[in-house]
């Protein structure tokens, strides 16, 4: 039950803060619509071929996602059901991983089922033509995906279209140690906290002898460059890419990475934060060494497998300043289930493609998956809330609480591009590289297509 209840932190952002989600735009079916597009989701899941079909998937289901164990069974009881094979290469969602699923797609070694973020990540295999439509699969299966609002399943950036279908969504917070908090005589973050109150806490933290912010600028500067450029927009304007280096959406990368910078030089972060990975600064804040942690929903599952005392953990806001407020956050739907050209092509695979995906997407699964996080559910999904550890009721208040949302404007910039920042980043944070240059750099290569 711990590891079906940990995606429950986003809540009920889904609905109520469409306004300023990603593609959250759709209306809602009638009821006696939900139940025929429910029930013929579920009888292309009872469906299977002829003779047995071996797919080969890659997910981002593994390492310290909340739903690594969901996904193994399901596709364990998959198999049984159908008498089908899958060769799974899943992998944690890193920047190595995401290199090798284009790398794949370049070399023809791509698997028949993919889920992968439906953001600009994905616009080498769709520009490529190497997935296919949802358009285009419904001709042939035309209640393939309908027990989902296509408004909400998250078009390609490259020309609109829904490529893949998605299950849950996602929110990135704050993740607090108490007990830190507590020995440093410092009061947790809170909604009305602000960036300047955020630094002096910090500082307290410090001279009492712990790490302030467990992060590793080596690996994941990511959620840290995320939330301190946000800091200098809105959730209006945060995910655009900037046009040039001295454009407003420029100048505020370029101030949020110099408060990057102002992190490393006060020393808030692990002294190893330039080259220690993000399990190892993961594990300074699980064992009492760091009092805060920048990560996505998924953690909590993370953080309730690692340790025995769900109690001392919270999640909060990342504070904020200027226009940004502090309870402002960053979510949405950036994952959905793909099916290659390859695959589709294939007379053995197709119809098995098609079931498996509509099996992983139906709304048992996905209210499996998601509980009452983002989804783009016709009749959206249930959970008992009174299972929910503390951590969970924390992210429920969490989400309850917000004032705004906008999407990573990371997933807007392909991984090629984000080489000169985020790999970058600590020769910026030590002042070998330039500001200013660096992002110059990335917004080049962005220019260039890359």
């Amino acid at each position: 039950m711990k590891k079906m209840l940990a995606m429950l932190l986003t809540g009920t952002i889904v609905f109520s803060m469409t306004a300023c989600g990603n593609n959250s735009s759709g209306g809602a079916s009638t009821p006696s619509d939900s139940k025929e597009t429910s029930t013929a989701n579920k009888t292309s899941t009872t469906e299977s071929t002829s003779s047995p079909v071996t797919l080969n998937v890659t997910t981002t289901y593994a390492g310290e996602d909340t739903n690594a164990t969901n996904y193994q069974d399901a596709i364990a009881a998959w198999q049984k059901e159908t008498g089908n094979t899958l060769n799974d290469a899943s992998g944690s969602a890193t920047e190595t991983f995401k290199a090798r699923v284009i790398s794949d797609f370049e070399m023809g070694s791509e698997p028949d089922v993919l889920f992968y973020f439906n953001g600009v990540d994905s616009n080498p295999f769709v520009e490529a033509g190497k997935v296919v439509s949802i358009e285009e699969i419904r001709q042939t299966y035309p209640d393939y995906a309908t027990n989902m609002k296509d408004g909400m399943m998250g078009a390609s950036p490259v020309d609109g279209k829904n490529y893949s279908v998605p299950v849950n969504g996602y929110w990135e917070g704050m993740f607090v140690n108490k007990a830190v908090c507590e020995a440093a005589n410092v009061e947790i973050p809170g909604p009305d906290t602000t960036w300047d109150e955020f630094m002096d806490i910090c500082q307290t933290i410090k001279d009492a002898g712990y790490t302030p912010i467990a992060a590793s600028f080596a690996e994941i500067p990511h959620y840290w460059f995320e939330f301190c450029i946000y800091n200098y927009l809105d959730p209006a304007t945060h995910n655009i890419v900037p046009g040039s280096v001295d454009d407003k959406q420029g100048t505020a990368w370029v101030k949020g990475i110099s408060d990057m910078k102002l992190l490393y030089e006060n020393g808030f972060l692990p002294e190893n934060t330039l080259s220690a990975t993000d399990g190892e600064t993961f594990q300074l804040f699980v064992d009492g060494k760091a009092a805060f942690l920048i990560d996505g929903s998924w953690k909590v599952g993370g953080i309730e497998g690692a340790t025995d005392d769900i109690d001392n953990f919270t999640v909060t806001y990342v504070p904020g300043k200027n226009d940004r407020k502090t309870t402002d956050i960053i979510g949405g739907l950036s994952s959905g289930w793909y099916i290659t050209r390859k695959a589709w092509e294939d007379p053995e695979k197709q119809k098995t493609c098609v079931e498996f995906i509509s099996y992983m997407t139906s709304d048992e699964m996905v209210s499996k998956f998601a509980s009452v996080s983002a989804t783009a559910l016709n009749n959206g999904s249930q959970v008992d809330e009174s299972q929910l550890s503390s951590l969970a009721v924390a992210g429920l208040d969490f989400v309850k609480g917000a004032t705004g949302m906008t999407g990573a404007v990371q997933d807007q910039v392909t991984q090629e591009a984000r080489v000169p920042v985020f790999n970058g980043m600590p020769d910026i944070v030590t002042g070998k590289t330039d500001i200013a240059a660096a992002v110059e750099e990335l917004l080049g290569l962005v220019a260039a297509g890359k």
